[in-house]
C-alpha cells in the first residue's frame, strides 16, 4: 500500500482512510525559516538539438534550442540530479542571480541553494525553459532556419508532453538516465506528473506542488478571456507584430491583470489593498482612472509584464495548460493514467488556492493511493492563494525539506 502523511490539520475529507494512512501529523507553527545563503552568481547555458523533433500536435520543428541552469555538483554516479519545472511567466532561471544584473534574482531563490529546502550541497539542480518560450529556448520570437525570419504566428502548439520529451533529451545530453526528483509548482507541477508517466524509471520521486491533474472549466474560462485580450490588441497582427516592430502590450496587460486576480486570495488582497482609494483625501473622482490601490496594483503588473514578457508566448503556454488531462485517454480515470509511474511522490496544497484548490491535489493524492503509490502530502494554511508555491511559508519549506532530507539518505 502506499503511504499517506498529511499536516497541518486534522481532517482531509474524499482521502481513504484505514491501512492507505500511514502517519497524520499536525505541524506547529515555525517562527525561524532555516535557509542558509544563494548559490550566487550564475550563468545560462544553451543546448542545440539539429533532429527534427514531432510534437503532440502532428507538427515539428526541424530543431531547436534549451536554454538552462545548473546547480551544485553532480555526483560520481549522477544520481543526485533534481530538475525544477518552472510555471506560466518563469524561466530556467531558478536560483542564484546573473553578475550584470544581480538584482535578478531567480524565481525560486527561496527553495533553491545551499542550506535551502533543495540544497545545492548535495543535489545538482537543473532548471530548463520550456519550448515556446520567451526566455533563450526557442519560441516564437526566435529565427525559423526556413525564412530567416521571426516564427511568429507559425510556431507550432506545444504541449506538456512535448516540453518533457525535450528535458528528456537535456538530460541525455547531460548524461542524465535518472533523476532523483522532479519538482514544480502549478504548471511545473504538470510536468512533474507528466515525467513519471512519460518516463517512469527516469524518475525517483516527484513534488508535486500547487497542481492540478487537469484544468476546470472555469481555469480554461479565465484562460480563453486572457488569450481574446491579446487575439483582439490591434498590434497583435495575428500574431506577427515582430514585422511591424510592435507589441501587443495592451492586451498583453489585461491578460496578465487577470492571471494575477486568480493568483492572489481574497484574504490577501483585502490584507494588502481593502478598499483604499489611492487620493488621501478619501473622495472618489467619480470616472474611470484607478482609484482604488488595487486597481492600481493590478496596471502595474501588467504594464510590467507586458515589457519582458512575450504575447505568442503566452498564448502557447496558456493553451498548454488547458490541454494537459493524462486521464484523457482513460476515460476520466486518474489512477489509470498514473499507473506507469513508479516514483514516490510530495504533494502539496494551500488552502487559500483557489485557482489549483487543494481538491485537485487531493485528487492526485487519492490516485496515487489507490495504485500503492508511496505519498506524502501537506495542505498548509496559507493566506497567499496560488502565490503560496513560491513563498517561504516555514512550514511549506519545512516540508519539502524533510522529504529532500529522506530522498538524500536514499542516494
Amino acid at each position: 500500500m502506499g503511504s499517506f502523511q498529511f499536516r497541518m490539520g486534522d481532517e482531509v475529507s474524499g482521502l481513504p482512510r484505514g491501512p492507505t494512512v500511514k502517519k497524520c501529523v499536525k505541524l506547529a507553527p515555525m517562527h525561524h525559516a532555516t535557509e542558509s545563503g544563494s548559490v550566487g552568481p550564475v550563468v545560462e547555458q544553451f543546448a542545440d538539438f539539429h533532429e527534427p523533433f514531432s510534437l503532440a500536435s502532428g507538427q515539428s520543428l526541424s530543431g531547436f534550442t534549451l536554454a538552462y541552469e545548473t546547480y551544485g555538483t553532480l555526483n560520481a554516479d549522477r544520481s543526485n540530479a533534481v530538475l525544477v519545472c518552472h510555471a506560466l511567466n518563469a524561466s530556467h532561471h531558478v536560483a542564484g542571480t546573473y553578475a550584470q544584473g544581480p538584482v535578478n534574482l531567480g524565481w525560486w531563490d527561496n527553495m533553491v541553494g545551499p542550506g535551502k529546502p533543495l540544497d545545492t550541497r548535495e543535489f545538482f539542480v537543473l532548471g530548463v525553459n520550456n519550448l515556446g518560450s520567451c526566455f533563450g529556448s526557442t519560441g516564437p520570437a526566435s529565427l525559423d532556419p526556413a525564412t530567416g525570419q521571426p516564427y511568429g504566428s507559425h510556431f507550432p502548439v506545444v504541449t506538456v508532453e512535448d516540453w518533457v520529451r525535450a528535458q528528456a533529451l537535456l538530460a541525455d545530453r547531460l548524461g542524465i538516465a535518472q533523476f532523483a526528483a522532479v519538482m514544480g509548482g502549478s504548471l511545473g507541477g504538470m510536468q512533474a506528473l507528466e515525467w513519471t508517466i512519460a518516463f517512469p524509471e527516469r524518475v525517483r520521486h516527484a513534488f508535486v506542488i500547487a497542481s492540478t491533474p487537469r484544468l476546470s472549466a472555469q481555469n480554461i474560462a479565465f484562460n480563453e478571456v486572457a488569450r481574446r485580450a491579446i487575439l483582439k490588441d490591434p498590434d497583435f497582427h495575428g500574431g506577427d507584430y515582430y514585422a511591424h516592430q510592435v507589441v501587443p502590450s495592451h492586451g498583453l496587460s489585461v491578460a496578465r491583470m487577470i492571471g494575477h486576480i486568480t493568483y492572489l486570495s481574497d484574504d490577501d488582497m483585502a490584507q494588502k489593498f481593502g478598499r483604499s482609494l489611492r487620493d488621501n483625501g478619501g473622495g472618489y473622482r467619480f470616472g474611470f482612472e484607478a482609484e482604488f490601490e488595487i486597481e492600481n496594483y493590478l496596471r502595474h503588473q501588467g504594464e510590467k509584464f507586458s515589457r519582458y514578457f512575450d504575447a505568442n508566448t503566452y498564448l502557447l503556454i496558456t493553451r498548454a495548460l488547458d490541454y494537459f488531462d493524462p486521464s484523457r485517454t482513460t476515460g476520466g480515470d486518474l489512477a489509470r493514467a498514473l499507473e506507469p509511474a513508479r516514483a514516490s511522490f510530495s504533494v502539496v496544497s494551500f488552502t487559500t488556492d483557489w485557482r489549483f484548490p487543494p481538491e485537485r491535489s487531493r485528487e492526485i493524492v487519492s490516485a496515487l493511493i489507490q495504485n500503492g503509490s508511496a505519498v506524502n502530502y501537506a495542505e498548509i494554511d496559507a493566506p497567499h492563494g496560488h502565490d503560496a508555491f513560491l513563498m517561504s511559508d516555514p512550514r511549506y519549506h519545512a516540508f519539502v525539506r524533510e522529504n529532500f532530507k529522506q530522498l538524500r539518505a536514499q542516494i
